[in-house]
């Protein structure tokens, strides 16, 4: 590590930052967080759109450098702390799955899950980034079917980027509960930084509707 190498964490409770915020839990990594309150529109504002101008969270700081979009901070995250143990190193085995399914939460879940949830067809099999919904998820599925983890019997970044996706597919219902993804989602929710993680958000989430409620006239 370097002389300060706490990251600064934008952040807001209940969205893709909470994954990120329990990554740098297991991490072990320093960190502060600069929380914005969504429900109030911070996003939206002049100071957060400086650091990310599309609004979205999370966002970090790291070594006097911007990172935004989740899979890139994830990226950028395991490797900047490798004593954890969270990523396999460049050129190390194993590094080619992790960047794969790094890159296919973004590329191929995130949009087949956007549309499942918007009601949307996807596109022609020749423009789709994902083809299908059903092979996407099967493609994920099978990888686990036999192992518990995505590379084995070894935790790293790309099961809590999973895991969580998964978690709130399933409570939203836009992905199946099969027993394999059940087993999953229980393994990754359970772990002591998610635990942690999900007792903030349930804090910080009533403290942001409690002010919103407080400033809304009547």
């Amino acid at each position: 590590m370097t002389a300060d190498d706490t990251v600064t964490l934008f952040f807001s409770p209940n969205t893709r930052a909470s994954c990120a915020l329990t990554l740098l839990e297991e991490l072990g990594a320093p960190y502060r967080l600069h929380v914005l309150n969504m429900k109030a529109g911070e996003q939206r504002q002049p100071p957060y759109l400086a650091i990310n101008p599309m609004g979205k969270v999370p966002a970090i700081l790291h070594r006097v450098e911007l990172v935004t979009e989740q899979v890139a901070i994830f990226i950028h995250l395991a490797d900047a702390f490798p004593k954890a143990g969270f990523a396999p190193a460049l050129g190390a085995p194993g590094r080619g799955p992790y960047l794969r399914w790094l890159v296919y939460y973004a590329a191929c879940y995130e949009p087949a899950l956007a549309d499942r949830a918007l009601k949307r067809d996807p596109g022609p099999a020749s423009m789709s980034p994902y083809g299908d919904f059903d092979t996407m998820l099967d493609t994920v599925s099978r990888e686990l079917a036999s192992k518990p983890y995505l590379l084995g019997d070894r935790c790293t970044a790309v099961d809590i980027l999973w895991g969580n996706a998964f978690h709130w597919g399933v409570m939203f219902k836009l992905v199946p509960e099969t027993p394999v993804i059940a087993d999953y989602v229980r393994r990754i929710t359970g772990r002591p930084a998610a635990l942690k993680v999900a007792e903030l958000d349930a804090r910080l989430a009533a403290e942001h509707q409690a002010a919103v409620d407080a400033a809304t006239p009547g």
